[in-house]
C-alpha cells in the first residue's frame, strides 16, 4: 500500500536527487568520505525524509516540514558549489545537479502554497 507523501512527485524527484547524490560523490575523494560526500548525501536525502514525516502532520506542521526540506535543498546547492570549486564535479555536472534542486525547490514552495489555500 502506498502512503500519501509516495504519490507526490516532489517525493519521487527528491528520492531520485538522493540516488544521483550517491553517485555524483562516489568520485569525491576518500579524505571527503565525512566531509562533503556525507554532507550532500545527507541533505539531498533530508529533502525526501521530511517530506515522508511531515505529511503524517497536521497542515500548518507539514508547512514547517516542507520548510525543513527546502533548507536541505539550499544547503545542498552550497555543497554542490564548494564541490564544484575543488573541482570534484565538472561545470556540466554541477548546471545538471543545480537545476533538479532548483526544480524541486520550486515544487516544494508550490506544494505549501496548495496546502495554504
Amino acid at each position: 500500500m502506498e502512503s500519501n507523501f509516495e504519490k507526490l512527485n516532489v517525493y519521487k524527484k527528491a528520492i531520485d536527487l538522493s540516488d544521483e547524490a550517491y553517485s555524483l560523490t562516489k568520485s569525491f575523494p576518500k579524505e571527503e568520505i565525512f566531509g562533503l560526500t556525507s554532507q550532500m548525501r545527507r541533505a539531498t536525502v533530508s529533502i525526501a525524509l521530511n517530506l515522508a514525516e511531515g505529511s503524517v502532520r497536521t497542515k500548518k506542521e507539514f508547512c514547517r516540514y516542507i520548510d525543513i526540506s527546502r533548507g536541505s535543498g539550499f544547503e545542498s546547492i552550497a555543497i554542490l558549489e564548494i564541490s564544484l570549486r575543488q573541482k570534484y564535479i565538472t561545470d556540466e555536472q554541477y548546471k545538471d545537479f543545480r537545476g533538479k534542486i532548483t526544480g524541486i525547490l520550486k515544487m516544494l514552495s508550490g506544494l505549501k502554497k496548495s496546502l495554504k489555500a
